[in-house]
């Protein structure tokens, strides 16, 4: 029989033959003074990849990302995040724990951080005893609105509000490859407005754990005492960094099959529930979410034809597609989907 067609996340991939032998071979050391070879060599390569000065290795995004928060976050003050945003929903509420900045949330249904939400928040802060902002995170591409992806324009815009008034500026870029695949930009242009970048090794790179984060020297260096305070301190973990080396160098590419992919799933989900409003031209990434009319209905159909799907949020679906998801897997999927009796 075959396998299971997983879409819950694109968390699930298995490490290829090519990641498993690397991961055998890899040199290591003690990562915890900074002498293990093939994580300072996975560091250097994405802080390259992403245009800054240096980078830290991380177990976790939501590690990276909180990392980030209590580094940029001023005591006092406020962090602006789009309400859906990773760092807002989707992190157990770490922010909560981990930083000494409150969120300030705005609305992003479109995928973004709208400049002049970030300017009004700034004036409140300046004019009307608000919390002042001291940094804003943006999330590229934004899961929730579906693997939105951020436009050149739009990262401009609000750098143009951010920078002037010495905010800083956070990308969640957990799927910033996909960003990249999808628009043709280079990562290193896409976080050039960000004072800190973060972005998931185990998501659509396909390895199997592991992120980094990415800024200045001398914040990667203070990086390095909050992820000893995090717990987040390894050891010989050029095991897995070997991983990460090999999902850099060979796994940012094939993204685009990710994505014609999920254009297939839109496809179907826009033809059975035109309600859901999914158009397939604007299928950007990997990422497909709708509110079908009976979401627990349909997760139980999938399941009973062997498609594995989740929720995000209360009646919302998601179905994400990644390199171990192949054409054939996408034919049963759809499949089902055009099969639901709801």
């Amino acid at each position: 029989m075959a396998a299971p067609v997983d879409l819950r996340s694109d968390t699930v991939t298995r490490p290829s033959g090519a990641m498993r032998r690397a991961m055998a071979d890899a040199e290591v050391g003690d990562d915890g003074y900074g002498e293990d070879p093939t994580v300072r060599a996975l560091e250097e390569r994405f802080a390259a990849r992403v245009g800054k000065a240096a980078a830290v290795f991380v177990p976790s995004g939501t590690m990276g990302n909180q990392i980030a928060l209590r580094l940029l976050g001023v005591p006092g003050t406020a962090v602006v995040a789009g309400a859906g945003a990773h760092v807002v929903r989707y992190e157990q509420g770490a922010a909560g724990t981990n930083i000494w900045s409150q969120l300030l949330t705005v609305d992003d249904t479109d995928g973004t951080v709208p400049a002049p939400a970030l300017a009004a928040a700034i004036e409140a802060g300046v004019e009307h005893h608000q919390p002042r902002v001291s940094a804003v995170c943006i999330e590229n591409t934004h899961m929730p609105s579906g693997g939105t992806v951020w436009s050149l324009d739009r990262l401009a815009a609000l750098a143009a509000v951010a920078g002037p008034a010495g905010v800083a500026v956070h990308l969640d870029g957990a799927r910033l490859f996909n960003a990249e695949v999808a628009t043709g930009v280079p990562a290193a242009e896409l976080a050039a407005c960000a004072t800190t970048v973060m972005c998931c090794l185990s998501k659509g790179l396909g390895a199997p754990v592991g992120s980094l984060l990415a800024g200045t020297a001398e914040l990667i260096d203070a990086a390095r005492g909050e992820r000893k305070r995090l717990g987040g301190a390894m050891r010989q973990a050029g095991v897995v960094a070997a991983a990460g080396l090999v999902a850099l160098d060979h796994n940012v590419e094939r993204l685009a099959d990710d994505h014609a992919r999920a254009r297939r799933l839109v496809e179907a989900v826009a033809a059975r529930w035109p309600a859901c409003g999914l158009e397939p031209t604007t299928a950007a990434t990997n990422v497909v979410v709708f509110a079908p009319p009976d979401p627990a209905g349909l997760l139980a159909h999938l399941a009973a034809a062997d498609v594995r799907a989740a929720t995000i949020a209360v009646g919302v679906v998601r179905l994400v597609t990644h390199l171990d998801v192949d054409d054939a897997a996408i034919d049963r999927t759809v499949a089902a989907l055009r099969s639901s009796p709801s």
